[in-house]
């Protein structure tokens, strides 16, 4: 099969992995024992993304047409305008008078927005990378999931807690599942021959300053505002443990 077929599907099943985190909206228990562990969850894994992942690969991929202490000083301004880019865009996101927690549901379609943005360069990143390197490209389209899935969560849960609606839920889900594959289209048809390790390395810097945000300020203090705050704890660590674990795995 063409390389760049098997790319593209690679990069579809990657983005749709996303999908996954939506199972959590069929749990019959209690929605709110769910929403406070699943975001704590949630939580712990975007840091560990933006700290262990995102941010290491912007400075390894800058640092190759940069002096490392040049490479270290555009990184963390990088991450500063993801910071500030996050909170522009939680203040201008309106919010929905109609449902029955306008907080929770304004996490879960800021968290759509970041995932977005996180799902187009991370598809790009795929589609180039299996399309060149067929087992790289595997390696991507395996070790992805384990990010994508608490991301499915951060959107679906708080938009499920908040409007009762699955349906609702699913569909922001897609919507962001899909950014992923609209990344390979992207690099396919545009920035194959351009795309830099500057262009790559600013862009997973600013991702990670919006999922730091997001993260510490916006997921972890929706959980701590439930009672329990020593299990919400436990299951933020175990957001860190379960990235950790699983990229060494990979």
């Amino acid at each position: 099969m063409n390389n760049i077929i098997v790319a593209f599907i690679l990069t579809v099943l990657a983005g749709l992995s996303t999908l996954i985190g939506t199972l959590f909206i069929f749990y019959k228990g209690d929605i709110k024992k769910l929403t406070k562990y699943s975001l704590a969850f949630a939580s712990g894994v975007m840091a560990s993304i933006s700290l262990i992942d995102l941010i290491p690969e912007a400075i390894n991929l800058i640092i190759k047409n940069n002096s490392k202490n040049n490479a270290f000083l555009l990184t963390l301004i990088f991450i500063a305008i993801g910071l500030i880019l996050s909170y522009i865009i939680d203040a201008l996101i309106p919010e929905n008078k109609n449902v029955k927690n306008k907080k929770l549901y304004k996490l879960g379609i800021f968290s759509m927005l970041a995932i977005i943005m996180h799902n187009i360069p991370e598809g790009i990143a795929t589609f180039l990378s299996s399309s060149s390197n067929l087992s790289l490209g595997i390696s991507l389209a395996i070790g992805i999931p384990l990010h994508n899935i608490p991301g499915g969560i951060s959107i679906s849960v708080p938009v499920y807690s908040a409007t009762g609606s699955k349906k609702r839920a699913f569909i922001y889900t897609l919507i962001s599942a899909l950014a992923e594959p609209l990344g390979g289209v992207i690099a396919y048809l545009f920035l194959a021959p351009i795309i830099t390790d500057n262009i790559m390395g600013y862009t997973l810097a600013i991702i990670a300053g919006i999922m730091l945000h997001i993260s510490l300020l916006k997921l972890l203090p929706a959980a701590i505002k439930y009672r329990e705050k020593k299990k919400i704890l436990a299951f933020f660590i175990i957001g860190i443990l379960f990235m950790i674990i699983g990229k060494h795995l990979i």
